[in-house]
């Protein structure tokens, strides 16, 4: 009896030795590859509540495809009338800044999106340029806070603090918290702090759908501004795994077409 004991507790010891192997960023980078795709196409609404509750909707087509290293995304405003033929493209890069570009058509003209502007607001929402890409992971420090039963998920409590000061700008926060699920590696909630350390936004994403390459999709996001009353919410309306598109089509020149 005494033997099954110790070995029940070695067994204990070891398995706990392997969840807590993980570092915070190793946990971060798992819950970015999870919801990583090489291609898909959809379409989304994109509805923006003032500070009384007052709704906007906008529609957006989005298509995102990986040539080489660089992951790319085209998209295109389709109503209402005043954004219609609106346009952008990011070039996600594993290793360096992101490059964007954004055409306005009220202007007819093709602008790049510098890097103070990445952590402004997207198109008046509450999500900003920045949300539209996948983060560079070595931009930030991580840290394992605690973990936290959200919704009947057992999750990690994982802080990540921008290095910099030009960091920070470029993201529009300080730091965040996120909870990433254990096992799943889904990520929950996403509290964003500003400059000075306090609570500015919080992000809820849900309805999460597996695909066939294993891979899991969010239908349903919330990003909520804590400091001004405003909230966006991005729900899909349409999403395909893969695409036929081919890499001329991801080019600043066809932001007009």
């Amino acid at each position: 009896m005494k033997i099954k004991i110790i070995l029940l507790l070695i067994a204990l010891i070891v398995a706990n030795s392997v969840v807590f192997a993980q570092t915070a960023k190793e946990i971060s980078d798992k819950a970015t590859d999870v919801i990583d795709f090489e291609a898909m196409e959809m379409t989304l609404t994109l509805k923006i509540y003032d500070a009384k509750d007052r709704e906007r909707i906008r529609q957006v087509t989005t298509a995102s495809k990986k040539f080489g290293e660089i992951n790319k995304t085209i998209m295109k405003f389709t109503s209402p009338a005043d954004v219609r033929g609106t346009a952008m493209l990011i070039y996600d890069y594993e290793n360096k800044d992101d490059d964007m570009w954004i055409y306005m058509p009220a202007i007819r003209k093709i602008r790049r999106i510098v890097s103070s502007e990445k952590g402004k607001n997207f198109m008046g929402s509450e999500f900003t340029n920045a949300d539209m890409s996948m983060p560079n992971l070595d931009d930030f420090d991580y840290r394992i806070l605690s973990s936290e039963t959200y919704n009947g998920n057992s999750c990690w409590k994982i802080e990540t603090v921008c290095k910099n000061e030009d960091i920070e700008d470029e993201n529009g926060y300080s730091k965040k918290i996120a909870l990433i699920e254990k096992g799943t590696y889904l990520c929950h909630k996403v509290e964003f702090y500003d400059f000075s350390g306090d609570l500015f936004k919080v992000q809820f994403i849900e309805q999460y759908k597996k695909q066939s390459n294993g891979k899991y999709f969010s239908f349903y996001m919330k990003m909520e501004n804590k400091q001004n009353g405003r909230k966006s919410v991005m729900t899909i309306d349409k999403f395909q795994l893969g695409s036929a598109l081919t890499e001329n089509t991801f080019t600043p020149a066809m932001l007009e077409k």
